[in-house]
């Protein structure tokens, strides 16, 4: 028999010879009928398509790779231009108007006794409080359990521990370590109980900081400094999918790194393939949460973990929402995923006391692998003509109190008190996650893990139900990409679980009867803004709303400040 370079040549050089190379009949007519084809229209036909095919691969890498930055560019050029035209302009300033004057009379008190300038004479103790009682009234009453997230604190004795424990450092500050000792040894006890929860080993270490953003701002300028002087990367980027934090747009934005946002599967986790394909050269941190706030649904960690190792770059594992959740549902066997430092890729987390942790508002840890990659969130300035400065997070001065009062409801609850209270919102989470799929017209977003229920519709305005849902005393989040609202899941609102899937059949039902009706919400304002092709117009929109935050509606019955006494 030929050897396999006898057949190759035979098939390369038609009809040469090629009785003297092969001896077998249906090899021959093979090789024959191979090489008449190849000298054939249709093979000269098929060569041209295959060329078109890998050009339009070619392409398509290319347009990935640069034009939806071109895209997204023309279509603010085009929005800036068409704005300025005279007969647009005043339409778009009528018509945002329009929903800065609704959102006005949605949020802006109008309270009996305005304060705009200082009372020439001091207020009593007791009037002070008196006065603060009667804005308080006004508060939504959260102990109904009808808010979502929020409030996770449900225990009424833990909250006045807390605030005891606040009152006894209120003017302590940890930027002072010499004359308040004792805040400083309850922030370190906090950062160590936090990294021995998260499976970290002896070097891994952390900082408390004002919140979850205030964490992930600092992760991403050390990942932002760790990449200059280990890398040399001089415009560092980010990954992370579009459910991720919008934190880490604030960070990108704040310290001039750009964001790469790579779309989500089916089941709303980030894709993968898409992760690897956004990672550059310039990459310094990819992002995964755990769980997502819109949907309460954990990325794939463990494959983002090795990802991270084998490109070599650092790993952030979002879980200010479930960090004081998720491992306590580990030990109790509901959730097997790996999320923490037993991931040899994850080089950072950050976790939220004032959520699962169940401590008073403003407290968050970050936690780093490493001591060296914490010391790239520090800022030292050593030429100060006050002294020598330093201060390890955002902040300067910071409430002693605030830490204290955290300390104080870890030590108080500890394990045992983590671990009841996390297998009692496990059981009205999955109360939740079972039964809104039963509801006509309702679906679950994607198969939520831990934290969060959100729920979408194919026939119904979701915020339309959510709206329904607020005349009925609920206060609950709403979603977009896609239009979903969700219930955060706390100890607060376990109580309600059963009345929450009652109303929100009920809620259902009356959208799906008068499907135009329910225009009084927030329907109307989140229709608009899913709809809205000019993002920069919803953005100026947005900072309106922020402007109405600091907006004090002034009575005119009260023309002076003597009718507070």
């Amino acid at each position: 028999p030929p050897s396999p370079m006898d057949v190759l040549s035979t098939i390369i050089r038609p009809y040469l010879n090629i009785r003297d190379y092969v001896d077998y009949p249906w090899l021959r007519e093979t090789c024959v009928a191979g090489c008449k084809f190849l000298v054939s229209d249709e093979a000269q036909v098929l060569v041209l398509v295959c060329m078109a095919l890998v050009a339009l691969v070619v392409a398509r890498i290319v347009v990935h790779a640069f034009s939806i930055q071109w895209i997204e560019e023309g279509k603010r050029t085009f929005f800036r231009v068409l704005k300025s035209l005279p007969l647009v302009k005043g339409k778009v300033a009528k018509e945002k108007a329009k929903v800065l004057e609704k959102m006005e009379k949605m949020m802006v008190s109008r309270g009996e006794s305005p304060l705009t300038r200082l009372p020439e004479k001091g207020m009593n103790p007791e009037a002070v409080l008196q006065q603060m009682r009667k804005c308080k009234d006004k508060d939504t009453d959260y102990r109904r359990g009808r808010v979502s997230g929020v409030v996770y604190v449900g225990d009424t004795e833990h909250v006045e521990l807390m605030s005891k424990a606040y009152a006894l450092f209120s003017l302590s500050n940890p930027l002072h370590p010499n004359t308040f000792p004792s805040t400083r040894q309850f922030e370190a006890e906090i950062i160590s109980m936090c990294v021995e929860m998260m499976n970290g080993k002896e070097q891994v270490c952390g900082c408390m900081t004002s919140g979850g953003t205030e964490s992930i701002l600092m992760a991403m300028k050390a990942y932002r400094d760790w990449g200059r002087e280990m890398k040399g990367i001089t415009k560092p980027e980010i990954v992370a999918a579009v459910s991720g934090h919008a934190a880490f747009d604030k960070a990108a934005g704040y310290f001039g790194m750009k964001i790469t946002h790579v779309p989500v599967d089916g089941n709303y986790q980030m894709d993968l393939r898409a992760a690897r394909r956004a990672i550059t050269k310039n990459t310094v941190v990819i992002v995964g949460s755990c769980p997502g706030y819109p949907h309460g649904i954990i990325d794939p960690l463990e494959e983002l973990s090795e990802l991270a190792r084998a490109r070599g770059i650092g790993m952030h594992v979002d879980a200010c929402l479930g960090g004081f959740h998720v491992p306590w549902l580990a030990r109790l066997g509901h959730v097997t995923k790996k999320f923490d430092f037993r991931l040899p890729g994850v080089t950072s987390m950050s976790a939220d006391i004032h959520k699962y942790g169940f401590g008073t508002k403003g407290t968050s840890v970050i936690l780093y692998r490493t001591p060296d990659l914490r010391r790239y969130q520090y800022f030292a300035f050593t030429e100060w003509t006050g002294g020598l400065y330093c201060s390890p997070t955002m902040a300067g001065s910071r409430p002693g109190g605030l830490v204290a009062a955290a300390w104080a409801s870890m030590v108080h609850l500890g394990e045992e008190g983590y671990l009841r209270i996390a297998e009692q919102i496990w059981k009205n989470f999955k109360k939740l996650r079972d039964g809104i799929p039963q509801i006509p017209k309702l679906q679950l977003v994607g198969s939520p893990d831990a934290c969060v229920v959100a729920f979408k519709s194919d026939e119904l305005d979701v915020f339309k139900v959510a709206d329904a849902l607020e005349k009925n005393g609920y206060s609950v989040d709403r979603m977009q990409r896609p239009p979903s609202v969700h219930l955060c899941v706390t100890q607060q609102n376990c109580i309600c679980a059963d009345d929450f899937l009652v109303d929100l059949r009920q809620a259902a039902e009356a959208v799906a009867k008068d499907p135009k009706g329910h225009n009084e919400g927030l329907a109307p304002i989140y229709g608009l803004a899913g709809s809205m092709a000019d993002r920069a117009l919803l953005g100026d929109i947005m900072n309106g709303y922020m402007d109405l935050l600091y907006k004090v509606q002034v009575n005119p019955q009260f023309q002076n400040l003597e009718d507070l006494h």
